[in-house]
This record gives C-alpha cells, sequence and structure tokens, in this order.
C-alpha cells in the first residue's frame, strides 16, 4: 500500500468513528445506520449532529466499502 493509500486510509477511519459516534450519540444502532447509507447512499441515514452527514456526503460509497471489507480482513 501506498503512502498516499495510507493517509486516504486513516482519514477515512477517522470520518468513519467521527460519524459511528455521531450516530452513537443520537442513540441509533450504527451498524444498521451506516449499512442502510451504503446500500442505498439515503443521507438521511446518518444524522446532522457533529456536521456527520455533511463529512459522510463526502466520502465514496464503493471507498467506504472496500475500506470496511479490508479492515475485517486484518482484524
Amino acid at each position: 500500500m501506498s503512502a498516499n493509500n495510507e493517509n486516504s486510509s486513516f482519514e477515512m477511519n477517522g470520518s468513519l468513528k467521527h460519524i459511528y459516534d455521531a450516530i452513537i450519540e443520537t442513540g441509533d444502532d450504527p451498524v444498521k445506520q451506516l449499512s442502510g447509507y451504503i446500500l442505498s447512499e439515503d443521507p438521511t441515514y446518518i444524522p446532522e449532529t457533529n456536521g456527520a452527514r455533511k463529512e459522510m456526503r463526502k466520502l465514496d460509497r464503493d471507498d467506504i466499502l472496500a475500506e470496511l471489507i479490508l479492515n475485517y480482513f486484518k482484524a
């Protein structure tokens, strides 16, 4: 993995953690909310809390899915 890909991965992980925390803060299930967003790209799955929805809209769904799969197999 190149340094640029590692930086992108690090930034995406930070963004997803921020979004995850915002979903928890609203009392919703982050797995259901994130999977709903990834499948539909409907922004209402992500709360506006702490700018989470705006941050999620900056991320590409394919990149999110690739990052989640990559981290799953690293674990």
